[in-house]
């Protein structure tokens, strides 16, 4: 399994890895081997995630755990196809499965190539060209490579119809299987009786352009100039526009009322939520936010954008509200309605619980799991050593099937 971040490296893509981890360590049929990334310049490590499976890590000398610069993106690149060449020659492997068509679709191809372990590809978002503003200079340079990483998957799976659309703009052909991404819900769940505060809008996400968090900020600062009762906003996460977004707040003039709560771990983000009365991301592009579904999952109403995932998890009305990208007077009058609106709210908040039911880990790393066996390379003993396929196969049956 290729993934170039892992927690607590990186964001969603490196979430739903680990939930997935911990679903196949249930499994005694499987063994994963885990190839991601290490903060260090130079040491490799290993660490036993649970039976069966194991995470190397590379050297990447990352120094923003959310976020990877192009050039650490190529030394995962680099040296975790080194590693992978390194595992495939002392272990048999069945399959390969990569998050994000590159960098670790990349290192999949390659194997596939040199060892004839065919793999399964999962996109995540920025690996599809047009999803990143700030990666269209790179784009059309990629398009080639990520095409030809597409075609040599034996099945390439998709987070939302949004992906699925936006995937066809580049090759119309490719045969998508959609599966979305999940949560736990036993980990995230409904607050009890809320203390007295003033109403809290919370946006969970790294703080970068295309998730909107400028939107909100402003559309903040009006809700704040028109309303009698006190609001208060918190942003959990950090990111390259974090200096950019407290100028903004201090021009508004809301510092006071904004709260910049930065990286909070994984097991303290349920009581985060807990905080909260509103969940809001006013993002351009999505995958399929895990912050959302954990929001959800917490029993909160949404104000999210139609972006990745809007269609399968929020209806108008229902369990939140729908505003365009970028229209602030939309965004303000859609978190005014819901200021005003304490048993909506509430119904909304149960509507958006039961929704998130329906999208638990196990069913989802079950489906995974299927698509993995579907193409995994047939047993040495029922092929001939040189035959035709994806490549020539020679390994050691002594050893346990691994992924």
């Amino acid at each position: 399994m290729f993934d170039n971040e892992f927690p607590p490296l990186g964001g969603g893509t490196g979430v739903v890895n680990l939930h997935l981890l911990e679903e196949m360590a249930l499994r005694p049929d499987v063994t994963v081997d885990l190839v991601t990334s290490s903060r260090t310049r130079t040491r490799y490590e290993t660490e036993p995630f649970a039976d069966r499976i194991t995470i190397y890590k590379v050297p990447v000398d990352n120094r923003n755990i959310h976020h990877a610069t192009n050039r650490e993106l190529l030394r995962y690149s680099w040296r975790g196809l080194r590693l992978a060449r390194q595992l495939a020659s002392e272990h048999r492997y069945d399959v390969s499965f990569a998050f994000a068509g590159v960098p670790a679709g990349a290192i999949s191809y390659l194997l596939r190539l040199t060892h004839g372990i065919p793999y399964v590809l999962s996109l995540q978002g920025p690996d599809v060209p047009g999803f990143e503003a700030r990666y269209n200079y790179l784009y059309p340079l990629l398009t080639p490579l990520i095409t030809r990483i597409w075609r040599g998957a034996g099945v390439v799976t998709a987070i939302s119809a949004e992906q699925v659309a936006l995937a066809h703009r580049t090759m119309p052909d490719l045969e998508l299987v959609t599966i979305p991404n999940g949560v736990d819900t036993i980990s995230f769940a409904p607050a009890g009786s809320a203390p007295a505060r003033p109403f809290t809008i919370i946006c969970v996400a790294r703080l970068i352009e295309r998730k909107g968090q400028h939107h909100l900020l402003r559309a903040f600062a009006q809700l704040r100039a028109v309303c009698a009762e006190p609001v208060m906003l918190i942003f959990v996460g950090t990111g390259d526009a974090e200096p950019q977004l407290r100028e903004l707040a201090a021009h508004l003039k809301v510092t006071e009322a904004v709260r910049f709560q930065g990286f909070v771990p994984r097991e303290h983000m349920p009581q985060v939520y807990h905080e909260a009365d509103l969940f809001a991301l006013p993002s351009q592009h999505e995958g399929m936010s895990i912050a959302l579904l954990e929001a959800m999952a917490s029993g909160l109403p949404v104000i999210v954008t139609e972006t990745g995932g809007t269609a399968e998890l929020v209806s108008q009305g229902e369990n939140g509200e729908i505003v365009p990208w970028g229209d602030v007077p939309a965004l303000t009058d859609a978190l005014r309605r819901m200021l005003t609106a304490a048993e909506q709210r509430r119904r909304m908040g149960e509507e958006s619980r039961c929704r998130a039911l329906e999208f638990g880990w196990p069913a989802l790393a079950a489906r995974y799991l299927e698509l993995c066996a579907r193409v995994a390379v047939p047993s040495v003993e029922s092929r001939p050593i040189g035959a035709r396929g994806s490549g020539t196969i020679r390994r050691d049956l002594t050893r346990e099937p691994r992924v």
